[in-house]
């Protein structure tokens, strides 16, 4: 089956075929490096590291670049205020950025440019809009005309004629139109600067993925991705541009995701509710989060709070104690009976299927999760009705059916960890947040054992309502008692 994705330009689901069979090309923005990286960065970088997953699983090779905006009045202004020059802090915090991105498992792309290694692809850029009239010169400064350009507001749905009437030109711009752009700034004394025909300068923000996707992907790629924020203006900019020096189709799909709020509120630093990545994962296994992030579709926007995190964590121990359950089997006789039905074993030989069904539908990660979801209820079920000692064949089948699993689970970047490792260290931890330890618990689960035999059920009482008040369950039954960590509700 082909992969659909919904394309923000024409605003409907389309079936995805590459310019190039077999191979996709794929340019995403990335960040602006002057400060540390929030939960809408990770969301960004979460997603397009799951397309490009799942083009690979499909068997697509792949071009994936995503750029350093590493010049800008951000980080300039934020060098000045820290003393230091804005090479040192754009640098400084791409490395911090790496940090992020290995903390979240986030695959490295294809190729990483930076602006200001790019500055000579970026002039001979503008030159070329110049010499096609499609911009000009004022000052020092060098402005894209939107007029030019008969379909300037064709990305973002907005037309040129309404963007005018509340558009305002500033003090220090020499504009023809207020709606024109920037491609090439003077520089400013003390300012980082380049040379070019038109002064010493630097280039604005559009201009630089234009010219950077050029470079790497050709004047007309596949897939172009970013954040709903960046429809307008940028990437509506980088469009305009593109087309108008290219005379040619720029992007063949645009993709956009949602944005990400707190408790139902936009992230903000003076609301006290700003996100670094930093923060979530010193809190959260970043499989916490990616399950989080996933189980909601890319499009649509993403509510992070304490409560949808609980219910991320939840999940995913579902998964992984679902899969430890069943790495623990013993291998079993091959004289014995199978028990797994003829209707199970096609469930579960559906389970790719379905998958791909959820993934191939616009990388639909939420129906995804929902068809892992209904995998763990038939193997659950088929494991409570297996004997002591299962047939080969149906253990055999359960084990292609975990690989399986597994394999589809780490599109999303889930279920990498050793099951019965991961469930081990998660319960390790949790015992030393509720102040107790293993050996505690089974020695009181002994002691209670000694007083039901001597039937003094008072301390049997006593010792079970100990370890609840520590949020630890029993249960009792014919082969002993059991021990779990009641889940916070």
């Amino acid at each position: 089956m082909s992969i659909t994705i919904y394309n923000t330009l024409t605003r409907k689901k389309e079936v995805f075929s590459p310019l190039e069979p077999g191979h996709v090309k794929i340019y995403v923005c990335g960040i602006t490096s002057y400060d540390y990286c929030h939960i809408g960065h990770a969301r960004s970088a979460l997603v397009f590291d799951m397309i490009v997953a799942y083009f690979k699983y499909k068997g697509y090779a792949v071009t994936y670049i995503r750029n350093f905006t590493d010049i800008d009045d951000k980080i300039i202004n934020r060098a000045a205020e820290q003393n230091t020059t804005p090479e040192e802090l754009a640098n400084r915090f791409i490395d911090e950025f790496y940090i992020d991105m290995d903390n979240l498992g986030i695959a490295r792309p294809t190729l990483e440019p930076k602006a200001t290694e790019n500055i000579e692809e970026m002039v001979g850029f503008i030159s070329e809009l110049i010499e096609k009239n499609m911009a000009y010169q004022s000052g020092n400064d060098v402005y894209y005309s939107v007029s030019s350009f008969d379909e300037y507001g064709k990305l973002s749905g907005r037309r040129l004629e309404d963007m005018q009437a509340g558009a305002r030109i500033s003090v220090n711009e020499q504009k023809t139109n207020p709606m024109d752009f920037v491609l090439w700034k003077g520089s400013k004394p003390g300012e980082p600067q380049w040379d070019s025909p038109w002064g010493p300068g630097r280039p604005g923000w559009h201009i630089e993925c234009s010219a950077m996707s050029k470079k790497y992907l050709g004047e007309t790629f596949d897939i172009h991705g970013g954040g709903q924020d960046l429809i307008f203006p940028h990437h509506e900019n980088e469009l305009a541009q593109s087309e108008g020096a290219n005379e040619k189709p720029f992007v063949t799909t645009w993709i956009h995701h949602g944005f990400v709020t707190i408790k139902d509120e936009k992230m903000s630093k003076s609301l006290g509710n700003f996100l670094t990545i930093r923060d979530i994962t010193a809190k959260y296994h970043r499989e916490e989060l990616r399950f989080f992030v996933f189980s909601t579709h890319y499009r649509n926007p993403l509510d992070f709070s304490e409560n949808a995190m609980q219910d991320a964590i939840t999940g995913l121990d579902r998964l992984y104690e679902c899969i430890a359950a069943i790495e623990d089997l013993e291998d079993g006789p091959t004289d014995a009976a199978e028990v797994i039905s003829a209707k199970d074993k096609a469930k579960l030989a559906g389970l790719e299927k379905r998958f791909c069904q959820a993934m191939d539908n616009d990388f639909n990660t939420a129906q995804a999760q929902g068809v892992l979801f209904d995998t763990v209820k038939v193997l659950n079920k088929i494991r409570r009705m297996l004997p002591s000692r299962p047939s080969a064949q149906d253990i055999s089948l359960l084990r292609e059916t975990v690989a399986t699993f597994k394999k589809l689970a780490g599109i999303m970047g889930l279920l990498r960890e050793d099951a019965a490792s991961y469930l081990a260290t998660k319960r390790a931890k949790m015992l030393a947040d509720l102040d107790i330890d293993e050996n505690t618990i089974n020695k009181l689960i002994e002691e209670r054992f000694a007083a039901r035999t001597a039937k003094d059920w008072k301390r049997s009482d006593e010792i079970r309502d100990l370890l609840l008040r520590k949020n630890i369950e029993l249960k009792d039954s014919a082969d002993g008692t059991a021990w779990t960590i009641k889940r916070s509700s």
